[in-house]
């Protein structure tokens, strides 16, 4: 595979806590199980890489045993690092709270993915049929948004922009939420995020009317177990997700959007990315952990 995904988004490290409930304010609760593990933009990079895409992680990231943990991740996937490791802070972690039904509590920290520049990304350059990802985690530091502003006028036009607003999509400044629909190749959201930015439940209005907004771009929503709503050529086709039984739905929209950028870096028609993506995220959420996208062997011998 000759295309790069170039990927703009946060390495963290995830302390995940499972708990029988959630603590009353001022009070403990101890936990029956705790994980550290590298999360946020990494999960998406390993889903890709996965599936042969070479993937280079151009944000920041810190010196500490979280910075250590990170590197040690992307390496044992094959990414690249482009820039150096900052000599202060380290790279910051999300503690989240499981609670006994499953639902998930989180409270971020940010550290040295908080603090990318322009100077970090004066020299980056996607060649054209790259891909650059883009999340809206990264639009909320002011660091990071200025950083990726500056960088976007400066694309080549044949460099696929992928953007995913993520879960605090709602809390996106309007001007940069403005420039990245205008640039953006695809818009990558599931139902929730779509209806945080359109102000619409229903799931194919909200579809359309996030069309409606991008200035050269087709929009991709998820659907949960029902599969995605992907724009191909005007048309919003219903793509049918895959029957499985779901252990741990952490890290599902990651493995799709990382398997969807890769079915599209080798030429695939977006419809039948869309199924090769659903398929991806099917297989995730089958074992526990938030990184766990399949292989392209796996996922093909899944799709046959």
């Amino acid at each position: 595979m000759s295309a790069r995904l170039w990927h703009l988004g946060n390495v963290v490290v995830d302390l995940v806590l499972e708990v029988p409930a959630l603590p009353e304010r001022g009070g403990d609760v101890l936990a029956t199980r705790t994980e550290r593990t590298p999360g946020g933009g990494f999960n998406g990079m390993a889903a890709a890489a996965r599936q042969g895409l070479p993937v280079t992680y151009a944000g920041a990231h810190g010196t500490g045993p979280f910075g250590d943990r990170a590197r040690a991740a992307l390496r044992s996937e094959g990414i690249d690092a482009l820039l150096a490791p900052r000599p202060e802070p380290d790279t910051g972690f999300v503690v989240c709270l499981v609670d006994a039904d499953g639902e998930r509590t989180f409270v971020t920290s940010p550290g040295a993915e908080a603090t990318l520049t322009a100077a970090d990304l004066v020299e980056l350059r996607p060649g054209a049929g790259d891909l650059v990802y883009v999340t809206g985690y990264s639009l909320l530091y002011d660091s990071n948004r200025a950083a990726l502003l500056d960088l976007l006028p400066r694309l080549d036009p044949a460099v696929t922009l992928v953007v995913d607003p993520g879960p605090l999509a709602a809390d996106i400044p309007g001007g940069a939420l403005a420039s990245l629909l205008a640039r953006a190749d695809w818009w990558s959201c599931n139902a929730r995020e779509a209806a945080l930015l359109t102000g619409v439940d229903d799931v194919v209005e909200a579809a359309r009317i996030l069309q409606s907004r991008l200035g050269r771009g087709s929009v991709l929503v998820r659907t949960g177990p029902g599969g995605c709503l992907v724009d191909r050529g005007g048309r919003l086709v219903d793509v049918p997700g895959f029957a499985v039984d779901a252990v741990d739905l952490n890290g599902a929209g990651d493995a799709h959007t990382g398997v969807f950028m890769a079915a599209l870096a080798r030429g695939l028609d977006p419809v039948i990315a869309a199924r090769r993506a659903n398929a991806g995220a099917a297989l995730a959420v089958t074992a526990s952990g938030p990184a766990t996208a399949p292989d392209a062997a796996r996922l093909d011998a899944f799709l046959n």
